[in-house]
């Protein structure tokens, strides 16, 4: 791999910290995301924050169509230089938390994977947007900070477990490969990244027309962490019932317990006795 630093040089750029810029520089690594993303020729692969296009360029070897969105102008007129032949690379200068996934689906006619370094400043709300539109696509392979991915498969009872251990346990299969160490990057984060892997499972835990009350529920409830759960629900602007503790001590749960102690089944039956 060409000396990153160099190519940032002679092109005059310099990392933005406001865009979470961490280009990856180790080949070994690189490969090792690829090969974990599981590819298939006939793939449409969505990358986010293709910076200088390593990846890009590696991806379309494997695959259909690689779709790189990125949001710094000065990097995508880099990409679109040095993709000029790659005719299955197309080049989308945009803020992924603005792009429509559903159209994306629509318009390549069949589910995207996506393989992706993340930004940290924006993995978690990223992560949320490809959990709710997971229509449009059929696998995550994700480059993302350490402690991002922990929360990810957080168990009940810890500080760590929260809405994203919720709702990601609850509809996809996860894993985590590997982690990454900071020197693998230019220029290094302050801590470890991880690689996760996420496929969708064939029968959630929630039915989909449940989702999104069940995500306001969820929500709801660790909005005010430090509070009992009927005081944190009562608290939130949801429009729920007025006898919340009678319903919930109905189905056997405690309204002085914590939210974080609640498994995601108990949360399906929280979500459910609630219902206006």
């Amino acid at each position: 791999m060409a000396s990153i630093k160099k190519e940032l040089s002679e092109y005059g750029l310099i990392p933005r910290k406001s865009w979470g810029q961490h280009f990856l520089v180790d080949r070994n690594i690189l490969n090792k995301v690829i090969r974990t993303a599981q590819l298939e020729k006939r793939d449409i692969v969505l990358e986010v924050g293709p910076g200088l296009g390593e990846m890009t360029l590696a991806l379309a070897h494997h695959v259909k169509k690689v779709i790189a969105v990125e949001i710094d102008p000065k990097l995508v007129e880099v990409l679109k230089e040095k993709t000029a032949e790659s005719f299955n690379v197309e080049v989308i200068r945009g803020d992924i938390l603005k792009i429509d996934f559903g159209q994306l689906h629509h318009q390549e006619g069949r589910r995207l994977k996506v393989v992706a370094n993340l930004p940290y400043r924006i993995s978690t709300p990223l992560l949320f947007r490809f959990i709710e539109s997971r229509h449009a696509f059929s696998t995550l392979t994700l480059m993302l900070q350490r402690e991002v991915a922990e929360r990810m498969i957080a168990p009940p009872g810890g500080k760590e477990y929260g809405p994203l251990s919720i709702f990601t346990q609850s509809i996809s299969d996860f894993s985590i490969p590997f982690f990454i160490k900071p020197s693998a990057f230019f220029p290094p984060p302050k801590v470890e990244s991880a690689v996760i892997h996420m496929v969708w499972k064939e029968r959630p835990q929630v039915d989909l027309e449940e989702e999104e009350w069940f995500r306001k529920v969820v929500r709801g409830c660790f909005s005010y962490r430090r509070k009992r759960l009927g005081n944190a629900l009562k608290c939130t602007d949801i429009p729920l019932p007025p006898d919340i503790k009678g319903r919930m001590e109905k189905i056997g749960i405690d309204p002085e317990r914590r939210p974080e102690t609640l498994t995601i089944q108990e949360f399906a039956h929280l979500a459910e006795a609630l219902r206006p």
